[in-house]
């Protein structure tokens, strides 16, 4: 495997929160959504571990991690289930995540 091939599988199973936000359409624009991750209003659980809040739109997230975050008078609760390559269209956005009860 080359460098480069190696490099990019490496970055296929993580994304930016700002642009996974942006790619699942919980926001229009991606500085909408680090505006709101640079505010700490989003906490991750990943593989167990405790939550901790996320507060910079670099943040890393991966399939399995678990989103919690109010908007638009909602409380949103979602396990990322991939990171997408794309902003694409609503259905497609749709498959980067699962919602969860409470």
């Amino acid at each position: 495997m080359s460098d480069e091939a190696r490099h990019d599988a490496a970055h296929e199973d993580h994304c930016r929160a700002d642009v996974w936000l942006w790619r699942a359409r919980f926001f229009k624009t991606r500085s909408m959504a680090a505006r709101f991750v640079d505010e700490g209003r989003i906490r991750l659980t990943r593989a167990g571990a405790p939550d901790s809040r996320i507060d910079k739109p670099s943040r890393n997230l991966k399939a399995g991690d678990v989103l919690v975050f109010a908007i638009g008078g909602r409380l949103v609760n979602v396990r990322i289930l991939d990171c997408g390559e794309r902003r694409g269209p609503a259905p497609e956005a749709r498959g980067l995540y699962e919602a969860l009860e409470g």
